[in-house]
């Protein structure tokens, strides 16, 4: 299953205004019959009544199901053609592959819904990035490069500027798949790429293999593809597991973690500043819990010490009034954390 391919579903789905993410319910009991196959949820016995937006977050491969039958081969077809699959993007890379899409006229309502959740295709991960990239920019499309400038005796010879093939869906679209991308992380699947006090969307992927034809029920790609901030988006990561061994076998168990890594190293890179407008986490009971530091500045040492009673608190200077705290106001910092103040 390609991760992606959700992505392109989603976004197609909200341009067609097929679906209302918020409005529109999809009842999912743990698989959906198709001209006489059967696709299963990796939920067993399903997620239940779920509105879009919970379909997305929960990767549930029925609801998808539903966003490509209600676009139609056709549609879905034609969106992820213009998305860039299908055919080369263009990098400045040798042996760059097409990826594997079903030809139009040979498709029916099975390869429809499945190619929907992104089985039965094939797709490369330069590919994937550039769509998603796509998505979440506005709805641009544009092609990728390695090599932005060449350089001789610090002399400039050759530079590479971007390339704009074309605007794929509407700027609205785009910011309604960043927010429930956002959400997927937030509340969803993709937690553990979640990072305290930033802004991260993304989607995991769990891809079975196929060996000698079919696929195999033992080995696994485990993906996920995220960015952030996820109301800017500066950075996309796509990391890829083939056969983890000794894990859960979901994207969102392997490769989120590996994911938020990078990406806290992208934080520092390019200096992304925290964000006090995300989205809280949903904390599963086995999550260490965070929680947001309140403003105690301008309060009396004995006022601030019954308001932050649940953190371990740390203080410099001896007057009676608190002029300065780290983290300040709004951050998340772990349960029970450590707070410093300083007293006038």
């Amino acid at each position: 299953m390609v991760a992606t391919f959700k992505i392109i579903t989603l976004a197609s789905s909200i341009e067609e205004k097929t679906i209302d993410l918020f409005e529109d319910t999809f009842m999912d009991n743990g698989s959906v019959s198709v001209a006489g196959s059967t696709l299963h949820c990796w939920k067993k016995g399903g997620h239940g009544y779920q509105t879009y937006l919970q379909v997305v977050e929960n990767s549930c491969n029925p609801g998808f199901v539903s966003m490509g039958l209600k676009l139609g081969t056709k549609r879905l077809m034609s969106y992820i053609r213009s998305f860039g699959f299908g055919k080369k993007t263009g990098i400045d890379l040798n042996g760059e592959g097409s990826g594997i899409l079903f030809r139009e006229d040979k498709m029916g309502l099975v390869e429809t819904a499945t190619t929907a959740f992104g089985q039965g295709i094939s797709v490369t991960p330069i590919q994937q990035i550039t769509a998603v990239s796509a998505a979440i920019n506005g709805g641009y499309l544009y092609t990728p490069y390695v090599v932005k400038n060449m350089i001789d005796s610090d002399v400039v010879i050759e530079s590479k500027e971007k390339s704009l093939k074309k605007q794929v869906i509407s700027e609205e679209t785009s910011r309604l798949v960043r927010f429930a991308l956002e959400s997927v992380v937030a509340n969803g699947t993709g937690r553990n790429a979640y990072i305290e006090n930033y802004r991260v969307g993304g989607k995991t992927g769990t891809a079975q293999k196929v060996e000698n034809g079919h696929y195999s029920s033992n080995s696994y790609i485990l993906s996920f593809i995220g960015f952030l901030p996820a109301d800017h988006p500066q950075a996309v990561v796509y990391v890829a597991i083939d056969n983890a061994h000794n894990v859960s076998q979901y994207g969102g168990t392997a490769s989120a973690p590996v994911a938020k890594n990078i990406m806290k190293g992208i934080i520092d890179i390019l200096n992304i500043s925290p964000s006090e407008d995300g989205m809280p986490k949903e904390y599963s009971l086995w999550d260490q819990k965070y929680v947001m530091v309140p403003d105690v500045t301008g309060m009396s040492l004995e006022e601030a010490k019954k308001v932050l009673k649940s953190f371990n608190l740390t203080y410099s200077g001896n007057g009676q009034k608190v002029i300065y705290q780290s983290p300040p106001k709004g951050m998340y910092i772990k349960e029970n954390g450590t707070i410093s103040l300083m007293l006038s």
